[in-house]
């Protein structure tokens, strides 16, 4: 193995390979209908956002997640998400660590990636079709993360278990 460390992972998938070595992996591309699907979240790199001209949302850093989506008997599907980081984002921010229990309802949190890689979530899926180069192309894309049901407090109106 030549030691090069891809997003934070140093595994047979990063070797490098030669010339005349054999290949035997097949990409498989799967695209899932709409819907809401639990994920894992694979690993996380820090990237900064740099803004296109007119542009919403200025420069700031973002963090790239890369995101198996799980569809059961539809299949896997790995993408990646960007999560900025900027106020305005805030709650984008906060909808996805309430999606994978780090954070709890009304309380503060100091977002900790070290604990992203292997947390479990859901999320609502779309369809998204593009043009890319003068093709039409679809691909799965992330809507809005869900929150964890942990997480979901009950409204005061409604009974407690054990209460009458």
């Amino acid at each position: 193995m030549n030691g090069y460390n891809y997003n934070g992972y140093n595994g047979p998938e990063n070797e490098e390979m030669g010339w005349d070595d054999t290949i035997s992996e097949e990409q498989t591309f799967v695209l899932l209908p709409e819907g809401e699907y639990g994920f894992t979240v694979k690993d996380f790199r820090r990237d900064r956002h740099q803004p296109k001209e007119g542009g919403k949302l200025p420069a700031c850093n973002k963090a790239v997640l890369t995101i198996e989506i799980d569809g059961g008997e539809k299949g896997k599907t790995t993408l990646e998400h960007n999560l900025f980081l900027h106020r305005s984002t805030e709650g984008l921010l906060s909808a996805f660590f309430l999606s994978i229990g780090q954070k709890k309802h009304g309380e503060p949190l100091r977002m900790n990636w070290a604990a992203v890689p292997g947390s479990k979530g859901r999320c609502r899926v779309r369809v998204r079709e593009y043009e890319y180069q003068g093709e039409k192309r679809v691909r799965n894309e992330i809507v809005r993360f869900i929150e964890a049901p942990s997480q979901i407090s009950m409204p005061s109106s409604m009974p407690q278990k054990g209460t009458f």
